[in-house]
């Protein structure tokens, strides 16, 4: 159940990192509310998830999961390159939270 957690987390950290842009320097009281919220709960999860797992390992892989999710919502949202070196690199990253959670 601690992985679903962590996952779980790492969505919540796409979302406030995502809603970062949309709060405009914290001027929207909508998208920052959300962000804030967003915030909290990832870091619950996060540390409900640390229950059970490594420290290293959960935080790793939630963060993984946070830049992942970050950069692709980011070229798919805003229009940020999408490069051959940048797909590899996230891959890099990918094969890195699999190889935690493989390894845990």
């Amino acid at each position: 159940m601690a992985w679903v957690y962590l996952f779980i987390a790492g969505l919540f950290e796409m979302g406030w990192a995502i809603g970062l842009k949309y709060t405009e320097g914290f001027t929207r009281l909508g998208p920052t509310t959300f962000t804030i919220i967003a915030m909290v709960i990832s870091v619950a999860l996060l540390g409900i998830a640390l229950r059970d797992l490594p420290v290293g390992t959960g935080y790793a892989v939630w963060t993984g999961i946070g830049t992942v999710g970050t950069a692709i919502l980011g070229m798919y949202l805003f229009g940020d390159p999408a490069t051959a070196g940048r797909l590899a690199c996230i891959g890099l990253i990918v094969a890195g939270i699999a190889g935690l959670k493989f390894l845990s």
